[in-house]
């Protein structure tokens, strides 16, 4: 579907397709992170691989890879918060959708996993314009651990949402392919922080070689699969349309 202009009653109302919308939002992050790791391979190789014990080193952390140079900070930062208000939009149009679809024993378990979401955004937002430079370390470190922690514990309750608590019980094909998505890719981001967590400490206690590149490899799998998650709205809306009406605000409707 098309983005279109409709005049209704003299009001200009925007109607785009959630699909669209959606991969739009998501490509903002993806794109840029791509952008920023080839970039320091490419052109910041030494500087962005070095670690304080001084061993092989093949990859750059994320924290090097988007805060530490530029053109890489800039870019991220910006696409960080033009994606923000898209993002709690989405969160409020999921927040709509689960009043109409959980029951209602269950909505507050719903709008728990919504809260999270809002905060993963915040959170997002504090690691990526606090760096993780000596002077801004403990605000990234503290905006970072609540960004995995909320995250993770979205992504579980949003796929026990999705899976257990709607008042219908027919699920339809797409149904079923967000479903696998969310399972998989929160099982792999869940698996992948703990190993990277692993080899972060391995590298600080032992500073073996390759230790720091597995731990920033397993970190880029962490950031695909939470932009991959939060994509899974592309089946949640199936055939469902963001309207911006001047008059109305903001609200879905069927294609």
């Amino acid at each position: 579907m098309i983005p279109s202009y409709v005049n209704l009653d003299n009001k200009y109302v925007y109607k785009i397709s959630i699909r669209k919308f959606a991969v739009s939002v998501a490509c903002l992050p993806l794109f840029s992170f791509i952008f920023c790791v080839l970039w320091c391979l490419l052109f910041n190789f030494e500087e962005s691989t070095s670690t304080h014990c001084h061993v092989a080193n093949y990859l750059p952390s994320i924290s090097a890879a988007i805060g530490s140079f530029q053109p890489q900070k800039f870019v991220w930062q910006t696409s960080i918060c033009l994606h923000f208000l898209p993002r709690l939009l989405v969160a409020r149009l999921y927040f709509q959708f689960y009043e109409e679809t959980i029951r209602l024993n269950r909505r507050r378990i719903a709008r728990v996993a919504v809260f999270l979401n809002v905060i993963e955004n915040f959170a997002l937002m504090g690691l990526t314009l606090w760096t993780s430079s000596m002077a801004e370390y403990e605000v990234h470190k503290f905006c970072f651990i609540s960004f995995i922690i909320t995250s993770d514990v979205y992504m579980i309750l949003s796929y026990v949402v999705n899976k257990n608590f709607k008042k219908f019980s027919e699920i339809n094909e797409l149904d079923r392919i967000s479903l696998k998505c969310k399972k998989y890719l929160m099982i792999t981001n869940i698996i992948s922080i703990c190993i990277a967590s692993l080899f972060f400490l391995r590298h600080n206690q032992y500073c073996r070689p390759m230790d720091y590149t597995l731990f920033a490899f397993f970190e880029y799998i962490v950031v695909l699969t939470n932009i991959g998650y939060h994509l899974t709205v592309y089946w949640d809306f199936h055939g469902r349309s963001i309207v911006f009406d001047w008059g109305k605000g903001f609200y879905t409707t069927h294609q």
